[in-house]
């Protein structure tokens, strides 16, 4: 028994302190006009409204590709966008439906709205690489 407790304590530590690369791959942009915005988030609160981490990808032959190191090993969701005229933020129409082309970890999609949490949520707990098709 003392040594399953050892085990587990042990190996709940090495997740607990592992840290993992995070490879976000963007492809089927229209275009290669400015760049493309990538967000982690790592909890449903902050999801869409502040990101863990942040990146900006330069795109090449309709691609994107940003990496994301030293990431703590857990479960975290990815949001993207295309942010034609690179004013570093999502453009919204008079009635709040973004311009420009965006999507998110797992294919998520929302009806009526943004996406869930849950639904573009992975986990990471080792290197990973996340495909979002726009």
């Amino acid at each position: 028994m003392k040594k399953l407790i050892v085990s587990t304590l042990l190996l709940t530590s090495v997740f607990a302190f592992s840290q993992v690369t995070i490879q976000v791959e963007v492809s089927g942009l229209k275009n290669n006009k400015g760049h493309v915005i990538i967000g982690i988030y790592n909890s449903e609160n902050t999801f869409l409204k502040k990101t863990f981490k942040g990146n900006i990808a330069l795109i090449k032959h309709n691609k994107a590709i940003a990496t994301f190191t030293n990431i703590p090993a857990g479960e975290y969701a990815v949001s993207v966008f295309h942010d034609e005229n690179n004013n570093r933020k999502l453009d919204l129409n008079f009635m709040g439906i973004p311009k420009e082309e965006y999507a998110s970890s797992n294919g998520a999609k929302g009806f009526m709205g943004p996406p869930k949490y849950g639904d573009a949520l992975f986990k990471a707990y080792e290197n990973k690489t996340v495909l979002i098709k726009i």
